[in-house]
């Protein structure tokens, strides 16, 4: 496993690290007992950052990672987790709520600090509902309750908006350092200038780069679901899995520091991290992006409308 600098935090990070919300049944029912095997298995591999969410299965990821995450050494993973959306259309980002929500969040995953708390999906309310959000990331850092804090969300303009405003110790964008969307490589000089820490989410765009059915909830439009089915049509014609391929073009950027991957299955975690450490097929490579050109960098709107104005449907 390669392990990278995550900004100023000077955190180590694994190349490919573990998104819990999976343990919290999101995508299927799960096997408690199997979803702890999964996330030792990710640690005894190599993969030491562990990120997870209130929101993920109304708690229950957070609590089936808590159980999973007590029977090992709390100096063998970093610990992230998040504040601010409780729900579809739940969210709360007071400052008595974010106090409340680590409090929360510290029982259920089992420990005393938290490494890195993120404001949740911060795009679905207008931004300055969440300056109490920000002054209560100050005194919990203060505390001790966390080490370290920041925003996660879809909008590139978000975390923009966020770094005009205050000083950020890392950032969790999803779905814009993919094979579809690389558009996270245009915040990367703001970032790399205020020495902030990328955390990279959904390498296979939340389920578009892989050849089961696109979930019926996914926001993406028609014309990208297509393009992107031809894409794992061609690669299993060829013999070859785009989901592979996905994930080992998220983790060969050295300048992404770290792509989270989640799944409840402890063979599925292997095979990824197998997957990120084998060579890219450069030809492959280059057949899947012509493609996918189409629809580059296409995404989908996410809250409210002042973060998606610049937005490429």
């Amino acid at each position: 496993m390669n392990y990278r600098k995550l900004g100023k935090t000077g955190l180590e990070v694994s190349a490919l690290s573990f998104g819990a919300s999976s343990l919290g049944s999101v995508f299927r029912d799960t096997d408690e007992r199997e979803s702890i095997r999964t996330v030792h298995t990710a640690l005894d591999l190599g993969i030491n950052l562990m990120d997870v969410s209130p929101y993920s299965g109304s708690s229950k990821a957070e609590t089936v990672l808590g159980k999973a995450i007590s029977q090992v050494a709390r100096d063998r993973f970093i610990l992230t987790t998040k504040a601010g959306r409780y729900g579809a259309d739940v969210f709360d980002f007071s400052a008595q709520r974010m106090m409340d929500s680590v409090e929360e969040s510290l029982r259920r995953l089992r420990t005393d600090y938290i490494d890195i708390l993120f404001l949740h999906d911060l795009e679905f309310v207008p931004f300055e509902q969440a300056e109490g959000a920000f002054t209560a990331l100050r005194r919990l850092k203060e505390a001790g309750k966390i080490r370290y804090y920041g925003v996660s969300g879809l909008p590139l303009s978000l975390f923009e908006k966020a770094i005009g405003y205050t000083g950020l110790d890392a950032i969790l964008s999803y779905c814009h350092y993919s094979l579809n969307d690389t558009s996270l490589l245009e915040l990367l000089p703001l970032l790399e200038s205020h020495n902030i820490g990328l955390i990279n989410a959904s390498p296979l765009s939340m389920g578009l780069l892989s050849t089961r059915p696109v979930p019926d909830w996914h926001p993406a439009g028609e014309e990208i679901r297509t393009v992107c089915k031809q894409a794992a049509v061609f690669c299993a014609e060829q013999g070859a899995d785009l989901t592979k391929l996905a994930i080992q073009f998220s983790v060969s950027n050295e300048r992404i520091p770290t792509t989270l991957v989640s799944t409840a299955n402890p063979e599925n975690i292997k095979k990824n991290i197998e997957w990120a450490n084998e060579p890219m097929d450069q030809a492959l490579l280059q057949e899947v992006l012509a493609i996918l050109e189409p629809i580059r960098n296409k995404t989908w709107p996410s809250g409210q409308p002042e973060y998606n104005a610049t937005i490429k449907l």
